[in-house]
């Protein structure tokens, strides 16, 4: 029956009916596709396409394009070469990827008496999706209905408020306001006001959503005045959800890992999975670039690669599409001038799988524009296009038209975990004993990411009945002390026990050299110029590490021990310096 309906969708679908595209379909209701298409984005539209028709729990999307070429991943050399080290690990609990999710699993089990081992292939956690983020915790209302990303979202941001205390992290709740321009916006918030006011919305699931989020309120347009006055034109009106918060997301993701790390979990960076063994039906081995790791059970977090994971174990129900999403960040001579994340209700060139982005602001007070929404074949394209930045500031100027293009000081972009369902998957394999698969978590996956480990605790717990808790669990974590927000007497306390907090190493942020040397030490050090700037915001400012980044250069040379040249300015072989010019 499904087969069918999904034929005669492609069938009778004009773009696409001219393809000859194989259908097969499990009983467990996986939609298998293949064939040649001519671009790209064909092979994304007919993944979304067949997985819009009812009754399709996935899509994998194994149809090729011209246009494209992807070439096949053979680890077999690298798999010889760690089997002939000899290395050998045990552990109870692989975690694949330390992005938010990963590091969340991990302080979630680390209060177990289970061993910990979370793997990551970058030189330092976060450093895929969580490190591009908007860093906005949603507040629920706009993720879809009924999904279990609508689920974690609104249990998430309701997790962060005793989250961020516990871990000592800034989290504000400026609340995020959609802003209308036209009677017919006010007519369609007026239609779900009414249903919330009279109970109706109960039976209509598109406003169930609406019906679950708190703190939702609707402004007039002098109250939305008021809140914003920098806002462009003349608003009728606002629609303001007060539960919206911003946090820096490796802010958050650093404080996750270092509070299970505390707790005994471990940590390996560098370190890329090649393989997955099995044994009778249940996962026993991670073959790594490093070393082979004995477990019972593999937790798998890799965002854009979670379904290549999954193919290791023989169970890819689900294919990842990367979606690239580019951010804007605006000189913090802007502070204040906007102070609510807001967005411009109606825009017609926004994705229908995205919720599009806007103007926001980070905890720090830069104006933040963006993110952008491009399907791109490659999972790792962090580019950024000049089609990007004129989309993000078409999204910031239907938002404030004063801030203009000059005033950005950096750009950046990320890869969005999509999977064709548009929903995170969080489940034990039904095929392999031990392995649980964390995938598909694209936004609102730092919203909901407290959630992910609450979620995936339970999943481990119900799978091993025998785990128990520790008795020396530390649930609370300090950060290291942000030297411009002490008080004179405190800094000058600080300076007289170590004189490096007295040397100001970047002048934009004011951080100094005794907090890049924190950072360079710390429980996960910071090995390059990216990573001690994700840490301290050296290098954050105006010059964007004009003036600092040689001094931080010299500093992580001095407590590595190792020459200016091996210095990376993000780890592998970004080297910043080529040779010695002089003796």
């Amino acid at each position: 029956m499904i087969k069918n309906k999904v034929i005669n969708i492609l069938q009778n679908t004009s773009d696409i009916s001219h393809y000859e595209i194989g259908v097969s379909v499990s009983k467990e209701k996986i939609v298998t596709l293949t064939g040649i298409v001519e671009e790209w984005k064909d092979v994304v539209n007919i993944g979304h396409l067949v997985a819009n028709v009812k009754g399709v729990k996935n899509v994998v999307n194994d149809i090729t394009s011209k246009d494209v070429n992807i070439k096949e991943v053979n680890n077999d050399i690298e798999i010889k070469a760690t089997l002939d080290k000899g290395v050998k690990e045990e552990c109870d609990v692989v975690i694949i990827g330390a992005g938010i999710s990963g590091c969340s699993i991990a302080r979630s089990l680390s209060k177990y008496n289970l061993n910990i081992i979370v793997l990551e292939k970058n030189g330092d956690i976060g450093e895929e999706a969580t490190k591009a983020n908007n860093g906005n915790i949603h507040p629920g209302f706009l993720a879809k209905p009924g999904t279990l990303k609508a689920k974690l979202n609104l249990r998430g941001n309701k997790l962060y408020t005793q989250l961020s205390k516990d871990l000592d992290f800034e989290l504000k709740r400026p609340g995020s306001l959609v802003v209308f321009h036209n009677e017919s916006d006010v007519k369609k918030f007026k239609v779900l006001k009414f249903l919330k006011k009279t109970g109706l919305g109960y039976f209509i699931k598109s406003f169930r959503q609406y019906m679950k989020t708190p703190g939702l309120k609707w402004l007039s347009a002098e109250e939305v005045k008021q809140k914003e006055p920098n806002l462009r034109g003349n608003p009728l009106g606002g629609f303001l959800m007060t539960t919206m918060g911003i946090v820096e997301p490796f802010e958050v993701c650093y404080a996750l890992a270092e509070n299970a790390i505390a707790n005994g979990a471990t940590f390996k960076l560098n370190t890329k999975v090649l393989d997955i063994r099995k044994t009778n039906g249940a996962v026993n081995e991670v073959i790594t670039n490093n070393s082979v790791i004995s477990c019972e059970t593999v937790i798998n977090c890799a965002g854009v690669y979670a379904d290549e994971i999954a193919k290791m174990v023989d169970d890819k129900f689900y294919t990842i599409h990367p979606r690239r999403g580019a951010i804007a960040i605006i000189d913090k001579n802007r502070k204040g001038f906007l102070n609510t994340p807001s967005g411009v209700l109606g825009r017609s060139d926004r994705s229908h799988n995205s919720k599009g982005g806007g103007a926001s602001v980070t905890p720090e007070g830069n104006l933040l524009w963006g993110p952008t929404a491009v399907e791109t074949h490659d999972k790792e394209d962090k580019s950024v296009e000049a089609s990007d930045l004129d989309y993000i500031l078409n999204l910031g100027q239907g938002v404030t038209d004063q801030v203009k293009k000059n005033e950005i000081i950096t750009f950046f972009s990320g890869i969005r975990a999509a999977d064709y369902k548009e929903d995170f998957i969080i489940e034990a394999s039904k095929k392999v004993r031990g392995f649980i698969h964390v995938a598909g978590i694209q936004s609102p996956g730092l919203a909901a990411a407290p959630a992910v480990g609450e979620m995936v605790e339970k999943i481990v717990l119900k799978q091993n009945r025998l785990i128990t808790k520790k008795l020396n669990y530390i649930s609370t974590r300090k950060r290291t002390p942000i030297f411009r927000d002490l008080s004179r007497e405190l800094q000058d306390e600080l300076i007289k026990e170590n004189p490096n907090y007295g040397r100001v190493i970047c002048r934009c942020e004011l951080i100094t050299e005794g907090e890049i040397i924190d950072a360079v030490n710390a429980p996960i050090p910071a090995t390059s110029i990216d990573a001690v700037k994700r840490r301290s915001r050296a290098g954050m400012g105006r010059c964007q590490g004009g003036f600092c980044g040689p001094r931080v250069l010299e500093i992580i040379a001095k407590e590595l021990n190792i020459p200016h040249t091996e210095v990376t300015l993000k780890g592998g072989d970004s080297y910043v310096l080529h040779k010695e010019s002089r003796s």
